[in-house]
């Protein structure tokens, strides 16, 4: 066994003096605290990305087919394009596709007794992947379509609900804008469903609705789309799919676009939150180390004449740094697990709990997500350990101009 290693783990929290227990125990206590801030920072930040995607793409998809139009929003209406079964087939048949959808959309004005609003109607049809959009329904039903015609039935968001105070099975007409001087094109729909996905971008602007109904206010071919809506096995893919589907299945008026094409506003936010995350981390790691460095220049002035007699009888200076470089690491060693076992706590007390809210207009949830992921764990740990020891190795360096004769002589 090394010596230094030996020397360190006998004096290693030793009760020999008060205040050094006192400077040791801050330090453990402030090496946890950063540990665990930083352990739930990236748990909430990955929390809260994965529940807005997942929103997102369980609404609109991953990847829209269309045609093109150059400049096209979010809020463009499609131009139409004969949707046909075998190039629905074989779009199927390509990596990483779970399902795809007709769909169309229509700008619209819903008016209800008391109150009016400006809307997007989303007609989609029974190949509507209903399982995702289900986990959003607040009230009432999805839609029954109808063989014979359109269904005369809406889903509208709790959003709209009440600004229009419309409640299940309540009428409401619907104005269709159709442009080129012609007036509006009116119909009134029961309203089905309420669904509520805490996005304000969806639930202040869409109703779901037949598309039959805007095929037919639109004098489109029973087999027209406004385009198709492609949910994938994993988001991951989403760029990588959407160049394979662009290059080799698609006719060259149609083109892809993934979801964080269309909404780039809301990705790039989510992006944003990883920065905060970085900030958090450099911040903890910075109050770590400080704590640390404090508390190795006091150990070393504590222990200034056992270096002093280390020195006479031959040590070597590296040697000597060791010592406390070891002290160190078993300090940092117990906050890093005292703060595992709290950040680690606190995130599982949350993810079965949910105990801390959040105000939904401002972050699209109720409830602070957390998603704990262990890769993140570790590297939080390793990483905290290997800094804080790499930069202990400098105050640990004043050892060197300690000489013998005066250590010795230290009181």
């Amino acid at each position: 066994m090394r010596l230094s290693f030996f020397i360190a783990r006998r004096i290693a929290f030793n009760k020999g003096s008060s205040f050094s227990k006192f400077i040791i125990n801050i330090a453990v206590a402030a090496t946890a605290v950063s540990v665990a801030v930083m352990i739930l920072a990236t748990a909430l930040v990955n929390g809260f990305q994965e529940v807005i995607q997942e929103k997102i793409f369980s609404f609109w998809g991953h990847l829209h087919i269309n045609q093109y139009q150059p400049n096209a929003g979010p809020l463009t209406e499609e131009i139409p394009f004969t949707s046909r079964t075998s190039l629905i087939d074989s779009i199927k048949l390509a990596p990483g596709i779970r399902t795809i959808s007709n769909y169309a959309t229509k700008s619209a004005i819903i008016k209800s007794d008391k109150e009016i609003d400006g809307i997007i109607f989303k007609g989609v049809d029974k190949s509507y992947n209903w399982t995702q959009l289900k986990r959003f329904l607040q009230a009432g039903t999805l839609l029954q379509f109808n063989d014979s015609s359109y269904a005369p039935e809406i889903m509208i968001s709790e959003y709209t609900a009440r600004e229009l105070k419309l409640k299940i099975n309540d009428k409401a007409i619907i104005y269709f804008i159709q442009g080129g001087g012609l007036p509006p094109r009116a119909r009134k729909l029961t309203v089905t469903g309420i669904y509520k996905t805490g996005i304000e971008e969806y639930d202040k602007t869409y109703v779901i609705g037949d598309l039959n109904l805007v095929r037919k206010l639109n004098d489109w071919a029973p087999d027209a789309v406004g385009g198709y809506e492609i949910m994938l096995t994993g988001y991951h893919n989403m760029d990588s799919t959407a160049r394979y589907i662009d290059n080799n299945l698609l006719p060259d008026q149609l083109f892809t676009r993934t979801i964080r094409d269309i909404y780039p506003n809301i990705f790039d936010w989510l992006q944003l939150q990883n920065q905060n995350e970085l900030i958090i981390i450099i911040i903890m790691t910075i109050v770590a180390v400080i704590n640390m460095i404090t508390a190795i220049l006091i150990l070393i002035l504590e222990r200034t004449n056992m270096i002093g007699i280390a020195k006479a009888l031959g040590m070597r200076n590296w040697s000597i740094q060791k010592i406390f470089v070891y002290q160190a690491a078993y300090i940092i060693l117990l906050g890093i697990f005292i703060g595992d076992v709290f950040g680690l706590g606190i995130a599982f007390l949350q993810q079965s709990t949910g105990i801390f809210k959040l105000p939904e207009e401002s972050y699209y949830m109720s409830v602070a997500a957390v998603d704990v992921r262990w890769i993140d764990v570790l590297l939080i740990n390793a990483g905290t350990f290997f800094i804080c020891t790499i930069i202990l190795l400098i105050p640990a360096r004043i050892i060197r101009r300690i000489t013998p004769v005066k250590a010795i002589q230290f009181k």
